[in-house]
């Protein structure tokens, strides 16, 4: 069981209003709001004397994935104790990130789209598209977030390359193999599980 924290970065804008650009009653652009724009305006186009400070400014501010930390706790269902805590990817093994990273997304999907834990049947929002998906990681982790998904009851379309899918397979019912020829033009076969398993054992005889 995972428990998933999402708390704002305490380096933003306070509610104060400090470093951030707000309304007024009045109507007319005035002068100091115009300077509080340039102000941010040279600080994206890196000042000479401030060239490192504003690149690390303008990476936090430009990239919404930089706006917050993220921490989740492993538990153990029999006495809620403690297993594992991941904060913000921070020290952990490859495996350990890409099991908080599955994670953040199954709970991400979750909120977003209102899914029901373990619903078989819903009208909510359910089709996913995951490009060059678990290419890198560990068979483990793969695994590991393919359960999560199928727990949420999601469609996936998963784009892979063909080292992973012995580990995909048990949770697909078709397969779409894509081959170009000659660098000429691509050629898209679709085939059941079953035939695809057919086929496999086949080609080992």
């Amino acid at each position: 069981m995972i428990r998933l924290l999402l708390c704002d970065d305490k380096s933003r804008t306070k509610a104060n209003g400090v470093g951030s650009l707000t309304g007024s009653d009045d109507a007319q652009y005035s002068e100091a709001k115009f300077l509080q724009v340039r102000r941010i305006i040279d600080r994206f186009q890196c000042r000479e004397a401030y060239a490192d400070l504003d690149r690390h400014w303008t990476a936090k501010v430009t990239d919404v994935r930089n706006w917050f930390v993220f921490a989740a706790s492993e538990r153990w269902r029999e006495d809620d104790s403690e297993h594992e805590h991941y904060a913000d990817s921070g020290g952990k093994s490859g495996g350990q990130k890409e099991k908080l990273a599955y994670t953040v997304l199954a709970a991400s999907l979750a909120y977003q789209f209102g899914l029901e834990w373990g619903a078989v049947r819903s009208r909510s929002f359910r089709f996913v598209v995951i490009d060059e998906a678990f290419g890198r990681g560990s068979d483990e982790s793969t695994q590991y977030g393919l359960q999560l998904f199928a727990q949420l009851n999601l469609q996936l379309l998963i784009v892979t390359p063909l080292q992973k899918i012995h580990i995909i397979e048990p949770f697909v019912s078709s397969v779409g193999f894509v081959h170009n020829q000659e660098c000429r033009c691509s050629v898209l076969r679709n085939l059941t599980i079953e035939e695809y398993r057919a086929e496999k054992e086949k080609a080992l005889e």
